[in-house]
């Protein structure tokens, strides 16, 4: 899977959001103030990394998911888990709990679906 720039996520996420939509209606759901031109280049940039496809309806093109979010998501956290926790998902929860971003009664609910995925 091709890295992303902070940018190019933003954009994917905007796309996941709305589902289909002209540069214009992606830059709308985008937050920040990005220009028109930068969103444009940024959206053909996913596409030309496979993240996007589009269309042409009359003489604009509309952009959609070439993969699902949940496929995304899936890549995305595997090279988070990968990159930053020597690959061990054990870490990232530790990590989580250590900034306090875990509290006891969600981990006990996190055990409750590893131990309904037995």
């Amino acid at each position: 899977m091709n890295k992303l720039t902070i940018q190019e996520e933003e954009a994917l996420q905007a796309v996941f959001k709305i589902g289909e939509g002209n540069v214009k209606s992606i830059l709308d759901a985008m937050d920040g103030d990005v220009p028109y031109t930068t969103a444009a280049s940024t959206v053909k940039n996913l596409e030309k990394k496979g993240f996007l496809k589009s269309r042409m309806i009359g003489n604009t093109y509309l952009y959609k998911p070439a993969i699902s979010h949940a496929e995304f998501k899936k890549k995305f956290v595997g090279n988070v888990v990968k990159n930053h926790f020597s690959n061990s998902y054990k870490e990232l929860v530790a990590f989580f709990v250590e900034q306090k971003k875990l509290s006891a009664s969600e981990l006990k609910e996190v055990l409750k679906m590893i131990e309904k995925g037995k």
